[in-house]
């Protein structure tokens, strides 16, 4: 774990090998939730970047009969 500081203007730093573990670039767009405490960063992705993301999963789903 890292430990970062928050500057007076209330910026932080992601460390390099956070970035480059993520691919995040600069001016990249995120999203920022506050969550149980502490505070999250999702990064925004286009659709297109996600496909795939999820190798193996199940796709099947059952249909309910009135739906077929």
């Amino acid at each position: 774990m890292t430990t970062i500081t928050l500057s007076p203007k209330f910026q932080v730093v992601i460390p390099k090998e956070i970035r480059e573990g993520l691919g995040l670039k600069a001016g990249q767009k995120m999203q920022a939730v506050g969550y149980e405490g502490r505070i999250e960063l999702i990064p925004v992705r286009k659709a297109r970047e996600l496909r795939g993301f999820l190798p193996g999963l199940d796709t099947t789903v059952e249909r309910e009969k009135d739906r077929l």
